[in-house]
């Protein structure tokens, strides 16, 4: 807790104005269930993270309410959705109030003719999927959070789609969005102000400005989806190859063949081949001779699907792959969101098995500097690992981030035995993580595709990356929140306040 009691008291009393009783939670166990992430973090420093209340808003208004309230009174408010992110987007630096939009599940319109939905920001993507699927629609937004992490969630991080390649990613499938500013005041967000339309020249384009910035801007309330008919068929074929480079041409090669159903490639590294055939959690076993794996997941109608399937083989066949039969294929694919909840291991160096919590630095490559990238990943880490135990190599993915085939969501996952992560374990992170964050820079990529880059160690390189764009930021960032309310701490945009304090009874 950040603020004092008599400061807190007043809030609440504010709060009783606008909401109801039952909205507003102050117990400790709402507060931490509101603080924790999946990121692993320094047990001993929780206490840091804790909001002082949390909200659970109902409407627009309320959300509006709320901001104006915390701006008036300078409390810290931050955003929260499913919680899923992973570089602590959702987390409260400086206390203040958790606005949590789960209460704002519900599909309010949808039409058939102009093929759109609108649903508030609390509802996930499965959810809504089992709405649309008596009408033969699907709202295709599939991250591997997918049954957990909500709309908002998707327009505050600026999320990455595993079938991407095919329906684009959460930018491009939603349409608008009502924002609430942090001075509170209501804006609707889209191509020329409009609820549905997907393409305009007038005026500037906000809508991309108000997603990604990891609620520093503002909250995401409702939105207006682009929907497509539900596919009637669905292949992902798996491949197995005896060697790195050979996979690594493959999945090039299948990304750029210029198939229409393609929705998306994904390519195992040998250490994440080794991670899954000694862990228990193994979706893949597979035996030694096979070190890497690609897999292709094409999307649409049964007629196409199996044409352009055919392509693939050959594409794949030419390139020394080896098929892995049906039931592995299809197994691997519909487990795919399994594993982001998957209770985890890891080992020590001496292989002892103890647990560990999940961890993934990710980042936007082009294809052909994957390679070059991925060995000074697993360098990092291996340095890691030889300073201490508390750390895991549990390999890399790359997946197609557009139907070219011309950047890659590049991730290496890191096992974190979070119990043991002391002050000393997490400085030695921090600096892994700024090293790999620089890898991917230097190599001309982005810190981040999907999960941004909010965390010690990468933030520190975002102005580098950036250059006079973050300026902007910081311009943007003292223009719309002058006070400084949205999710403080983040992004290192309290720059933009340094020539002025910011007083008030949360500050």
């Amino acid at each position: 807790m950040t603020m004092t009691t008599s400061a807190l008291d007043e809030v609440v009393r504010a709060l009783h104005g606008v909401l109801r009783d039952d909205q507003i939670l102050t117990s400790k166990t709402d507060r931490y269930n509101r603080a924790r992430v999946p990121a692993p973090f320094p047990v001993h420093l929780w206490s840091e993270r804790l909001p002082d209340l949390a909200v659970l808003p109902d409407t627009t208004d309320e959300v509006s309410a709320v901001v104006r309230i915390t701006n008036d009174l300078r409390v810290p408010v931050v955003p929260r959705d499913g919680g899923t992110g992973l570089t602590d987007g959702a987390s409260p630096f400086r206390g203040g109030i958790v606005v949590d939009l789960k209460a704002m599940n519900k599909v309010h319109s949808l039409d058939l003719d102009n093929r759109t939905v609108t649903v508030g920001t609390g509802i996930n993507m499965l959810k809504l999927n089992e709405q649309l699927a008596p009408h033969g629609l699907f709202y295709p937004d599939d991250p591997a959070s997918y049954p957990c992490s909500l709309v908002g969630g998707r327009i505050g991080t600026s999320g990455w789609s595993l079938i991407g390649s095919r329906y684009g990613h959460t930018r491009d499938l939603v349409l608008s969005f009502d924002h609430v500013l942090p001075t509170g005041d209501v804006m609707h967000v889209g191509d020329g102000g409009g609820h549905q339309i997907s393409k305009s020249s007038s005026g500037y384009q906000l809508k991309h400005l108000f997603m990604g910035h990891q609620g520093t801007l503002g909250i995401a309330t409702e939105a207006t989806l682009k929907l497509f008919p539900k596919p009637e068929a669905e292949l992902s074929p798996f491949w197995a190859f005896d060697n790195y480079d050979d996979a690594y041409r493959c999945v090039g090669a299948l990304a750029r063949a210029g198939v229409a159903t393609f929705a998306g490639a994904v390519l195992f590294d040998e250490y994440k081949v080794a991670y899954l055939r000694r862990d228990d959690e193994a979706y893949i076993p597979q035996p030694a001779d096979v070190r890497a794996l690609v897999c292709a997941v094409m999307y649409g109608y049964e007629d196409e699907v199996r044409a352009a399937g055919r392509r693939l083989f050959r594409i794949a066949q030419q390139h020394g792959a080896r098929y892995l039969g049906d039931e592995i294929s299809e197994g691997d694919w519909a487990a795919r969101h399994d594993r982001y909840a998957t209770p985890l291991h890891g080992r020590t160096k001496d292989g002892q098995v103890i647990p560990m919590s999940w961890h993934c630095e990710d980042a936007a490559v082009n294809y052909t500097n994957l390679p070059a990238v991925s060995r000074e990943w697993h360098r990092i880490v291996a340095e890691l690992r030889r300073k201490t135990d508390i750390f895991d190599d549990w390999g890399m993915f790359c997946y197609t981030s557009g139907n070219t085939g011309v950047d890659y969501l590049t991730e290496i996952d890191v096992g974190i035995w979070e119990q043991r992560l002391d002050d000393e374990a997490w400085a030695l992170w921090v600096g892994a993580k700024r090293d790999i964050a620089a890898a991917a820079l230097a190599h001309g990529g982005s810190i981040s595709t999907c999960h941004g880059s909010c965390r010690e160690g990468e933030v520190d390189l975002v102005p580098q990356e950036l250059g006079r764009g973050f300026d902007v930021m910081l311009d943007i960032k003292r223009t719309l929140d002058p006070n400084n309310i949205m999710n403080p701490g983040k992004y290192q945009l309290d720059r933009a306040y340094d020539d002025r304090g910011v007083e008030g009874v949360g500050r």
